[in-house]
């Protein structure tokens, strides 16, 4: 199993959920995040500009079976992407086990 992270803009959720949705990944959990990364806003108040670092951002997080890894990280990348910095990141990780907690069932089918 593997746990797929991503963070990206909000302006792409919906077509990214729309692309996970397309290749059979229905489950997964996000939230709104703040981060500090390489894209720099800036805003003019008043005729003052000023720099605002505080980026905020969609944070998706999956755990699925190994072997719809590509097309979930495919799916994310074609989706997210605008081809501005800024677009996000995609982090992988190993799973060793799952538990559904209702049936205590172990293993990659806790995921259907």
């Amino acid at each position: 199993m593997k746990k797929i992270e991503a963070i990206i803009r909000r302006s792409k959720y919906r077509t990214v959920k729309e692309a996970l949705h397309d290749v059979g990944i229905t489950f997964f959990s996000y939230w709104d995040v703040t981060g500090v990364g390489n894209e720099k806003k800036g805003s003019v108040y008043r005729g003052v500009s000023y720099s605002t670092t505080d980026i905020q951002r969609r944070f998706i997080s999956l755990v699925i079976p190994d072997d719809k890894e590509t097309v979930a990280i495919d799916a994310i990348l074609t989706a997210a992407k605008t081809g501005e910095i800024g677009d996000g990141k995609v982090f992988v990780s190993d799973i060793t086990e799952a538990y559904r907690i209702r049936t205590a069932t172990k293993g990659v089918e806790t995921l259907s």
